[in-house]
Order: C-alpha cells, then structure tokens, then sequence
C-alpha cells in the first residue's frame, strides 16, 4: 500500500536540507532513470514505477514498488508523470580537482534550476570534469536541474565554494571571465587549462570576482540583445575553446 507518509517524504525531497539529511536526490522519467542505474557513480535506494516498467526492469525488484498512475501523479513534480520516479544516493567520484590539466568552470550566483541543468550538461558534452559554484549557485540536486542534466550530474563534479579564495589556492591557474567589454572569443587562443567565471543571469559577474580574471572574453555578435543566457554562453564558449 502507497502510505501517506511515503509521499510526504518524498514531498519533503523538494527542500535542499531534507536531500542534505539524506544524501538523496529524486529523478523521473524512464530517460533520465535508466541513464542514472547504468552508471557506477549514483545508486538507487528506491524506485517507484508502474507495473509495466517494473515489468520490464526485473533486476532491480528489490527497490522497486509497484504504485499505480495515481499515485507517481502524487509524489512527481513533473506537469506528466512518466513511468518511473527514483531516489538515488548522491554521486561518489574519484577523482579530485587537479589543478594544470583541464578547463573548469566558475558559476557565480546561477539561479535558474534550468540553467545550472543544462550547464551541468554542457560540460559533460564538453569533456569538463569539474564545475565550481558560489554558494549563491542553485543547488544541483534540486529536481529541476537533476532533470535538465540528462544524467550528466552523476559524471560531473559539482562544488560548492567560495570562488574568490578557489582561484587564490590556485594561483597558477589562468582565470577567464565571459563579460561584456572583453577580448573577442574567437581572438583568444584555447587554453589547454584553467577556470572559465560564468555569471549570474541579470547581474552578471561580481565586481570581487571580475577583478580576480586574468583575460575577459566576449562573444561576439551582431543583434541589439544586450547579453545572452548563461547557459548559451557557456555552450559558446566551450564549443569555441575544446573542438
């Protein structure tokens, strides 16, 4: 039987301090889910579905309750319910920040769940290992960003630090700063290593941080829009320096 108390809970996952208490984090839809069990980073401590796709992935019975359409309507936060909803273990990695080796991106105060999401994403497409986030930074395992990753947030590490005192720890790092008034993006050489600082949506970058870059790049355009969504300037950018 699908008690109160087990939607309450999972009600409860939508706050970031009942993920923290648990070290869990919700996903939906067959996608997203079957990307996530096929991965070694992240594991399935419960998994709601309905019969036909609980049918279809025996293997994993043993966390699996069978619940009917009305219920995965009650404990999902998509506008469809779809098949399947997850809690999984938060991601374990390996391997640590190692400075001189790759691109690694800053995130200063992204707010949009949607942008942090598809930016997660962006760099897995990209080959970035690492992605540093303000505090301000919207969290990774709120649901919304979970599903505009695609299952990148399990091959991705994301951090939670204060940026200013990450770039003063590695200070031979190279810093890049994606603002208005910079070099042109297409006359900067690639670098082979460093942080490239991604600012907030309407704000862009803190003044703090801006004096912390060594290059500020700009991508160049031809429009009236004043500047262009994090996420898109990110992919830009990435596309730009790692081709």
């Amino acid at each position: 039987m699908f008690v109160k108390s087990t939607v309450k809970y999972i009600q409860s996952l939508s706050h970031k301090k009942q993920r923290d208490t648990d070290g869990v984090f919700i996903a939906e839809g067959p996608k997203l889910v079957e990307e996530l069990l096929s991965v070694a980073t992240v594991t399935p401590r419960e998994i709601f579905a309905t019969a036909e796709w609980a049918s279809a992935h025996s293997k994993y019975k043993e966390c699996i309750s069978v619940i009917d359409d009305v219920s995965l309507s009650r404990i999902s936060s998509l506008s469809t319910p779809n098949q399947v909803l997850a809690l999984f273990t938060k991601p374990v990695f390996g391997q640590a920040f190692q400075p001189g080796q790759k691109l690694s991106l800053l995130l200063d105060a992204i707010q949009d769940p949607g942008n942090l999401g598809t930016i997660i994403r962006t760099a897995d497409w990209f080959g970035i290992d690492h992605i540093f986030c303000s505090p301000e930074t919207a969290d990774q395992y709120n649901p919304k960003v979970v599903q505009s990753t695609m299952g990148s947030i399990s091959r991705v590490q994301v951090h939670y630090t204060d940026l200013t005192t990450l770039i003063d720890s590695f200070p031979g790092e190279p810093v890049f700063a994606a603002a208005l008034g910079g070099k042109d993006l297409y006359e900067v050489k690639a670098p082979s290593h460093g942080f490239l600082i991604i600012g907030n949506e309407s704000k862009g970058i803190s003044q703090e941080l801006l004096l912390k870059a060594s290059t500020k790049i700009t991508i160049p355009g031809k429009g009236r829009v004043e500047s262009l969504n994090a996420s898109v300037a990110a992919a830009i950018i990435l596309a730009a320096w790692t081709h």
